[in-house]
């Protein structure tokens, strides 16, 4: 390390312009040094209008609160609850986009980076950094950035996968803070079911994704007695960490990248960090390749499983926001939900919790108002809660309205039954399913 030259924080953020779009590493991995040094730079009044891009992040977001307006302005491409509220009462903004296409709008221009921020490990023998928990769309930012800054950091897993030589950088800057870590969410008995309700729809040799949360938890703890899965994903965390050692995720029937865990970044445990440690059984690549619906088919029986805040008795799926109130984000599911329908032998999966902690029911007649559709009716295809699993594809409007309401909490199905009958008339009574 000592042929390298680094500078301080504050002097290589001092090399990033006012009025200009700024890119973040992301999750796990967010270069708070260097927020920090952005933020003594704003109270001295030396910067301004500043456009901040990234995924979720972990962590303290002042680039979000309304003490910087007019100075930062926060614009993720999916919002995380550290800048949930700031984004609702609009003193920051979310950026639809798939986040497979986030890399699209650096590369191609449509956001003119002036500066790229990232997190990396220590470079190998030959120069070349791994952006470890955070590849996504980090490397068409720093390829694509004016000012191009990395934290060097010891904690920054080297992952093998898509990495970036240190030449790379106009200004390096060491730090030694852990990465952000995340305990393992226990499910509850509902997620439990639910989980036993997915795993049914899998079977031996599948490719999976899915996220992380009690819910994915639950459905990886039922599949345990599966053998030969592999996992092609945006993200993994400890409970598919647990399929992994145990061998029953060993990607041997996958057609491309066999054998080898893909995915494009973490939030787990600081075991989940170590995994990926100069680990060539794990890829960690750019959100270009992993959420790429042509590549994610390559593999047969792909097995995509996301979830949703609400779905209307269509199969119209909300996932970002509950009505006008934005949650998170657009996210993969769309391409992921493409990639695993275009897979020979693969299915999409959409699963939650038929109601809500306040006993609202998340399967409704009618979105609310504002709600944006994620995945339209046309793409979904199987949705489970706790009460089932049901396929909509190949099934009319009041086809699927019939499943829904099986698969709805018992005590809604009266009330979405009489919904279902407003809306389609008598012969809703005599639809078969």
């Amino acid at each position: 390390m000592t042929d390298l030259r680094f500078v301080s924080a504050d002097e290589a953020v001092s090399h990033i312009p006012s009025h200009c779009h700024v890119h973040l590493s992301s999750v796990a991995s967010v270069p708070h040094v260097l927020i920090q040094a952005l933020c003594r730079r704003a109270d001295a009044g030396d910067v301004r209008d500043l456009h901040f891009h990234h995924f979720h992040t972990e962590g303290p977001a002042p680039y979000s609160e309304p003490r910087y307006e007019g100075i930062f302005f926060e614009q993720g491409f999916f919002v995380g609850p550290n800048v949930r509220a700031n984004v609702n009462a609009g003193y920051a903004d979310y950026l639809p986009v798939h986040l497979g296409e986030s890399q699209k709008l650096y590369r191609e221009g449509f956001i003119k980076l002036g500066a790229a921020l990232v997190q990396v490990s220590r470079p190998d023998k030959n120069g070349y950094v791994s952006l470890g928990t955070s590849v996504d769309c980090s490397v068409a930012a720093v390829e694509s950035a004016a000012v191009r800054i990395a934290v060097v950091n010891p904690h920054v897993p080297y992952a093998h996968g898509d990495l970036i030589h240190i030449s790379s950088f106009d200004y390096l800057v060491e730090d030694d803070t852990p990465l952000v870590t995340k305990d393992f969410a226990e499910p509850t008995p509902t997620e439990v079911l639910i989980g036993k309700n997915c795993a049914a729809l899998v079977e031996d040799g599948d490719c999976i994704q899915m996220g992380i949360g009690a819910l994915p938890n639950a459905l990886a703890a039922q599949l345990g007695g599966h053998k030969n899965l592999g996992l092609h994903t945006e993200m993994f965390a400890d409970g598919l960490l647990r399929l992994i050692k145990a061998g029953v995720i060993n990607g041997a029937n996958k057609a491309i990248d066999k054998g080898k865990v893909v995915a494009s970044f973490l939030l787990g445990s600081q075991e989940v960090y170590d995994f990926i440690d100069d680990n060539p059984a794990v890829l960690m690549k750019d959100i270009a390749y992993t959420n790429d619906p042509w590549v994610i088919s390559r593999n047969p029986h792909m097995k995509a499983i996301n979830s949703a805040t609400e779905v209307d008795l269509t199969g119209q799926i909300s996932a970002d926001s509950i009505g006008t109130r934005i949650f998170s984000g657009t996210g993969g599911q769309v391409e992921f939900v493409k990639g695993a329908t275009m897979s020979k032998g693969g299915k999409s999966i959409t699963a939650f919790a038929s109601r809500t902690n306040k006993g609202k029911s998340k399967i409704v007649s009618l979105l609310n108002p504002g709600a944006g559709v994620v995945t339209p009716r046309a793409d979904a295809h199987w949705i489970v809660t706790e009460y089932g699993a049901v396929d909509l594809y190949g099934k009319s409007l009041q086809e699927r309205a019939k499943l829904m309401i099986s698969i709805a909490h018992p005590d809604d199905r009266e009330q979405l039954s009489r919904e279902a009958f407003d809306r389609f008339g008598p012969h809703f009574l005599n639809v078969e399913i």
